[in-house]
C-alpha cells in the first residue's frame, strides 16, 4: 500500500511582479524571480528591490514563498556589491536565494547570516556525495542537475537529508546543463553570466565549399533537414508518482522569460495532478486532459528528458514535428455578474464577435463559448477588441471569477 510522507513544493518561474501573482493564483507554492543582479537571465523582467517587496508580501498574503536567482558564474570583479545585495534580499523577506558560484555561496553565508542558500542547477549536483558536501557547507537545498535520472534521484535521497529540488516542465539544454559556452563563441553573449543567445536553437546547414567562394549544401533535398541541436522541452506530468515517491521535494518549472499563459496553464495542470495523486496514491490515474492542456502552451516536441535513459535523436528536433496547436491568450476576466451573465475582461490579444473563446481559471475550470455581443467600457456595442488593455464586457454562459484567463485558438 502506497502511503504519502510528504507532499512536494510546485516552484514556478516568474519573470516579472504580474507573472508571481499569476502563478501563485494557478497553484505555485513558490516562485522564483531574479534580481538586477548576479542572475542567468539577463534580458527577463528582472525584479527591483520595491517589486520583489511586493511580490514577497503578495506570497506571503497566499502562504508562498519566494526565491531569488544569483546562479551566475561569477569573474574577476563580478561579485562585487554582493554583500549588500544579499543583505537587502535578507532583509526584504525573501525565502532563499539560488546560487551555483562558490564565492557568492561564501558571501552570502558571511554577509547575509539568515538567508537560506539552494544550490543551482547550474552547478551540476548529480550524486549524493555532492549534496552532502553542500549541506555540510550550510546549504538546506540542491536543485539537482537536469541530466540526473530517477534511478539516482532514489539512491540520492536514500543517502542524504538535504532537501530535493528537480526540474519537471520546460526547455532543456542540448549541451551539459550549465556548460555551454556556444553563445561565449557565437555571438559574444556569456551563457553563464546571464547573456546565453541560445545558439543551439538556431537552424544550421552544413556546406562542401569545393574552391574559395563556391559551397553547396550537403544537406539539400527533399524535404530540407536544418542540421539541429535543438533539444525538445521536459514534460513529467506522466511520472508524477515518481518523482513523489523517490522523495523529491520541490517540482521546479522552467521558464522566467514565458508568457502568462504558459505560467498560469503549467502551474494549473501540476497542481491539479500533484494534488489528486497525494489526495489518493493508491487509487491515482493519469489524466490525458493534463497533458492536453500543456500542449496548449507547449513550443516544442515533449519528453522525459534524462529521467528514464539518455535522450537520443527522438529528443532532438529533428526531422517532421507533431504540428503544436497554437493558442494565444487574449483576454483577463476582471469582474463577473452572476445576474446579468457579464464579464468584464481586460484584453490582451484581438478578439471578436462569433471567435470560438476558452475560460479556464486556479482549480483547473474550464468553459467554451462562442463571443456573441461585445460592448466597450461606456456600453457601446462593439465587434472587436482590438487595442491592447482595453476594458470590454461580453455575456458569459458559465461563472467566471476575477483572474481567470480566456483564450482561443489560431
Amino acid at each position: 500500500m502506497k502511503t504519502m510522507t510528504k507532499k512536494p513544493e510546485i516552484l514556478a518561474p516568474a519573470g516579472t511582479l504580474e507573472k508571481l501573482k499569476v502563478a501563485i493564483r494557478y497553484g505555485a507554492d513558490a516562485v522564483y524571480i531574479g534580481g538586477n543582479r548576479f542572475g542567468l537571465r539577463s534580458r527577463a523582467g528582472n525584479f527591483s528591490y520595491d517589486e520583489m517587496k511586493e511580490g514577497v508580501d503578495f506570497a506571503k498574503h497566499h502562504h508562498a514563498k519566494v526565491y531569488v536567482a544569483a546562479n551566475m558564474v561569477t569573474h574577476e570583479g563580478d561579485e562585487e556589491g554582493a554583500g549588500e545585495f544579499f543583505r537587502t534580499l535578507r532583509d526584504i523577506g525573501i525565502n532563499a536565494v539560488i546560487v551555483s558560484d562558490p564565492a557568492l555561496i561564501e558571501i552570502c553565508a558571511i554577509e547575509a547570516e539568515g538567508l537560506p542558500i539552494h544550490l543551482s542547477t547550474q552547478a551540476s549536483a548529480t550524486n549524493y556525495e555532492t549534496l552532502n558536501f553542500w549541506h555540510q557547507e550550510g546549504l538546506e537545498r540542491v536543485v539537482l542537475a537536469r541530466e540526473v535520472s530517477m534511478e539516482e534521484i532514489k539512491e540520492i535521497r536514500q543517502n542524504t537529508d538535504v532537501e530535493i529540488e528537480a526540474f519537471i516542465h520546460g526547455a532543456m539544454c542540448i549541451s551539459y546543463s550549465g556548460r555551454c559556452t556556444l553563445s561565449n563563441h557565437m555571438s559574444n553573449r556569456d551563457a553563464n553570466r546571464g547573456g546565453c543567445s541560445q545558439s543551439c536553437r538556431w537552424k544550421y546547414d552544413l556546406f562542401e565549399i569545393p574552391r574559395p567562394g563556391e559551397q553547396t549544401s550537403v544537406l539539400a533535398g527533399d524535404p530540407v533537414e536544418d542540421f539541429s541541436m535543438s533539444a525538445v522541452d521536459m514534460s513529467m506530468i506522466r511520472h508524477i508518482p515518481d518523482l513523489v515517491e523517490n522523495g523529491v521535494d520541490s517540482l521546479k518549472i522552467e521558464g522566467r522569460m514565458k508568457s502568462i499563459h504558459y505560467v498560469s496553464t503549467v502551474s494549473n495542470v501540476y497542481r491539479k495532478a500533484i494534488d489528486t495523486y497525494c489526495r489518493d496514491p493508491e487509487n491515482y490515474v493519469f489524466k490525458q486532459e493534463w497533458e492536453n492542456e500543456l500542449w496548449k502552451v507547449a513550443q516544442r516536441e515533449l519528453a522525459s528528458g534524462f529521467y528514464y535513459g539518455t535522450p537520443t535523436e527522438n529528443e532532438q528536433l529533428f526531422g517532421k514535428r507533431r504540428k503544436i496547436p497554437a493558442y494565444a491568450f487574449i483576454g483577463q476576466v476582471l469582474e463577473y455578474n452572476a445576474e446579468t451573465q457579464i464579464a468584464t475582461i481586460q484584453q490582451r490579444n484581438n478578439f471578436g464577435v462569433g471567435d470560438v473563446v476558452e475560460f479556464y481559471g486556479p482549480g483547473f475550470t474550464h468553459a467554451y463559448q462562442t463571443i456573441e455581443q461585445l460592448w466597450d467600457e461606456t456600453d457601446v456595442p462593439i465587434e472587436r477588441a482590438p487595442k491592447a488593455m482595453m476594458i470590454v464586457k461580453m455575456k458569459v454562459n458559465t461563472p467566471v471569477k476575477p483572474f481567470d484567463i480566456m483564450r482561443k485558438k489560431k
